[in-house]
């Protein structure tokens, strides 16, 4: 796996501008914060993220794969300035769960998720390399 960074470009927080890789490939579903039982236990923004990326680890651990793996994410919220307002909170939680591997991302605000109550929704490609 290769992070590409353009000759004179600023290293991005939290996100890789692109990656690279070879391998196989893992497609995780868009994931919300509802456990393994579709059961929401909170309707707070970060504790629905935090699921949300304990979800995702574990589908990715069925394929063998973990976060390094991951070469991309989707995240699709419902609040802009929420996600925004709790930046510091949501980078925590992110390195806690997920470790300091920032695939590329895409953040997106939607006016609503088909869980109504959901707060936020990720989609997650990852590449397992090849041996």
């Amino acid at each position: 796996m290769k992070h590409l960074l353009p000759d004179g470009w600023e290293r991005p927080k939290g996100y890789s501008n692109g990656i690279s890789a070879e391998g196989r490939l893992v497609f995780v579903a868009g994931q919300v914060g509802w456990n393994g039982k579709y059961v929401f236990e909170t309707d707070d923004f970060v504790g629905q993220l935090r699921q949300v990326l304990i979800n995702t680890r574990e589908v990715l651990a069925v394929a063998e794969a973990g976060p390094e793996h991951i070469v991309r994410m989707t995240w699709y919220f419902t609040n802009k300035k929420e996600y925004v307002s709790r930046l510091k909170e949501i980078g925590a939680a992110y390195r806690e769960i997920m470790g300091p591997h920032y695939p590329a991302m895409a953040a997106v605000e939607v006016c609503s998720l088909v869980e109504d109550r959901a707060k936020i929704e990720i989609e997650t490609t990852a590449v397992i390399p090849k041996n």
